[in-house]
């Protein structure tokens, strides 16, 4: 018993051991960081995103208010949201014939999607 706690002392005393596991903390939290910053590929290319894609939660939208004049963005889902029941936009837009549609006061546009 008497020789566990001395060691235990040793080792929390011992300034090797706190550099040691500082060094490997650093390290794991880097290779954690590099981990979640996964290379993405963006497509800005209205024309290559898959149509099934187009309104998912990874295609980003410009949205722009005519009466306030201010920009945000918007998911895929969003922008689908907006479009409502003007089944012909939609279509259309499929189709990739337009790349932008009106609702309302709102000019909706795709900006990129992220695979």
């Amino acid at each position: 018993m008497k020789d566990d706690k001395e060691i235990e002392k040793i080792l929390l005393n011992d300034e090797e051991y706190e550099n040691f596991v500082n060094k490997r903390t650093e390290q794991n939290f880097e290779k954690e960081l590099e981990d979640s910053c996964s290379n993405e590929v963006v497509v800005e290319d209205f024309k290559s995103v898959p149509k099934e894609k187009l309104f998912s939660k990874n295609s980003l939208y410009s949205v722009i208010n005519k009466t306030s004049k201010t920009k945000s963005y918007i998911n895929g889902v969003q922008a689908e949201g907006f479009l409502g029941s003007q089944n012909i936009v939609r279509a259309n837009f499929l189709d990739k014939k337009i790349n932008s549609f009106v609702a309302g006061d709102m000019y909706i546009k795709f900006y990129k999607y992220k695979v």
